[in-house]
């Protein structure tokens, strides 16, 4: 009616609101101590009353200063409707109050990210199949490997858009460097990902800690790790590259320039691991810890490799400096 829109019309205006929403609970039942089932009656809280107009247990008003008043009611159960007499209030079920609110936390995001989220949520329920063909291949070593890879592209995945949605809760700053830089620094993907697959390979071609019975490749452990060398050797120097390039916009990106340095860090343990394990037959527990480096290392690359082109502001300049202060200007604005 006129006097309640008036009402929420004096309620909007007095929060002046942007991208905050307001939630008003009515209230649930206070129970009667030693009353078995016993209840007070019901009286919403005043300021759920005022702006929806009526009474409904346990109901919500919800406020977007986008898309204005929504009000959340629960369902009716069929006890309550013999036992109460109760009747379902107008308004949208309660249910989905969970989806309204999640839908406020994501607005702005772009539909790329979007997709990408799609993605690595696919691939995540396409490990469950795929780990069940692996266990009824009696773990073929391409079932293995293939279980493993899908993996890291989900991982790879969840990292690109965990920055995107810090970016979006942060705000994001300028590029890093220069364009041609950060176009050769994409190599370092495809590079760590040929890391990643030779490195896969090397290990599904040696012995298995589990048994001798265990089948392999088919591939000789000295060509597989020929290969896996040198594919280090080549991410290793493009990673060095990269670094270099950080060192030297590490004033302009200090969060980023230290990811750089942590992946080195890591990059060099898991060289020397992996030198530890071939020539110990790859005993299983250092197996293990290599394959979780391997999936730091991967992950890492996305990261960084992301970061130069769209980097969450609190990675590219220390709160409070002044390089900071001129990136915020330069923060790219969310849109709705």
């Amino acid at each position: 009616d006129e006097l309640l829109v008036a009402r929420r019309e004096r309620a909007a205006a007095a929060w002046a609101l942007r991208d905050e929403v307001v939630l008003i609970g009515a209230g649930s039942m206070i129970p009667v101590p030693g009353g078995a089932d016993q209840t007070y009656p019901f009286l919403a809280h005043p300021e759920y009353l005022w702006l929806a107009g009526h009474e409904v247990v346990d109901a919500v008003l919800a406020f977007d200063p986008r898309e204005g008043w929504t009000d959340f009611v629960p369902p009716v159960t069929q006890a309550e409707r013999v036992w109460e007499g109760r009747t379902e209030a107008p308004g949208t079920p309660l249910h989905e109050l969970g989806g309204w609110l999640a839908a406020r936390r994501v607005r702005g995001l772009s539909r790329g990210v979007r997709w990408l989220a799609l993605a690595g949520f696919l691939g995540s329920v396409a490990q469950i199949p795929l780990g069940g063909v692996t266990v009824i291949l009696e773990l073929h070593p391409v079932a293995v490997m293939s279980h493993f890879l899908l993996a890291l592209a989900v991982v790879g995945l969840a990292a690109v858009v965990a920055i995107e949605a810090w970016s979006h809760e942060r705000g994001r700053g300028r590029a890093i460097g220069p364009e041609w830089w950060r176009i050769a620094a994409v190599v370092a993907v495809p590079a760590c990902l040929a890391l990643v697959v030779t490195g896969a390979v090397a290990t599904a071609s040696g012995p298995h800690s589990g048994g001798e019975d265990i089948r392999r490749l088919g591939i000789t452990l000295t060509d597989a790790v020929y290969v896996h060398v040198r594919a280090t050797a080549v991410f290793g120097i493009g990673l060095l590259l990269v670094g270099a390039g950080l060192i030297r916009h590490r004033r302009d990106a200090p969060g980023v320039a230290r990811m750089g340095l942590g992946l080195l860090a890591v990059l060099g343990v898991q060289m020397l691991l992996g030198e530890i394990q071939y020539r110990n037959a790859l005993p299983w527990g250092l197996v293990l810890v290599h394959v979780f480096l391997a999936a730091t290392v991967w992950t890492a690359t996305v990261v960084i490799v992301h970061t130069l082109w769209r980097p969450p502001l609190p990675l590219v300049a220390a709160p409070g400096s002044q390089a900071a202060r001129s990136r915020r200007h330069a923060t790219e604005p969310v849109s709705g």
